[in-house]
């Protein structure tokens, strides 16, 4: 059961503005970049169902991450249905994402208050999402959607919602100013963030830095 709630979910993805993005079949590989990140001030991690037993990575992590970064929360991505997402719910998920918007999986996680962020391509989807309850909806794949200025032009006419830009971030200063500016709320990063020979290298130093360096650049956007 989550030890956070939407709340304290939403408050914490619009503070830090980061949320890594991260599968790997290997407990030990998984737990070690979970904590480089957590030196590098992130507190939003977002472990994806995306290998065969997912789900026996993240129930040991979950556990890890309660002792070693408590103030870490855990959600689990590429969730696509309901049965799925009550499943990694039962062993802790903090909150759910999905590529799409999948109205059970929405219903799923109101019941269990339990925050679900799907992935929108247009402003018709994220509409829905919200009309099911999703505050947060991402924005995916970000950069075949329209980029930045598809953010921008949608947050015009409905300033109240909350994006998260998933795909085509980068963790410099150019790309991560640009999508602040258009009004995200935060971005999600994955491979950029986690280069594969650095975590063959176990170069778990290379990341925490990264992601203190990527911090401090969406602070400075976001207080600019």
């Amino acid at each position: 059961m989550s030890k956070f709630n939407k709340v304290q979910f939403l408050n914490t993805v619009a503070n830090t503005g980061m949320v890594p993005v991260f599968f790997n079949k290997n407990i030990d590989t998984a737990k070690n970049v979970v904590k480089a990140c957590y030196d590098g001030g992130v507190r939003v991690f977002e472990f994806t169902n995306r290998g065969d037993f997912a789900i026996e990575v993240f129930a040991s992590l979950v556990k890890y991450v309660r002792q070693e970064c408590p103030d870490m929360i855990l959600g689990v991505g590429s969730i696509t249905d309901a049965p799925t997402a009550a499943l990694f719910i039962q062993y802790g998920a903090d909150f759910i994402v999905g590529p799409y918007l999948n109205p059970d999986v929405a219903k799923l996680c109101n019941r269990r208050l339990v925050p679900y962020t799907p992935g929108c391509g247009s402003v018709t989807e994220i509409g829905m999402s919200q009309e099911l309850g999703c505050d947060l909806v991402k924005i995916f794949p970000a950069g075949n959607v329209g980029g930045p200025s598809f953010v921008k032009n949608v947050l015009a006419p409905m300033p109240w919602s909350m994006i998260m830009a998933t795909g085509a971030v980068e963790p410099t200063e150019e790309n991560l100013t640009a999508w602040f500016k258009s009004g995200v709320t935060c971005v999600g990063m994955g491979s950029k963030l986690f280069p594969a020979d650095k975590i063959a290298g176990n170069d778990w130093e290379y990341i925490t830095d990264l992601c203190r360096k990527c911090m401090e650049v969406i602070k400075k956007t976001q207080n600019s």
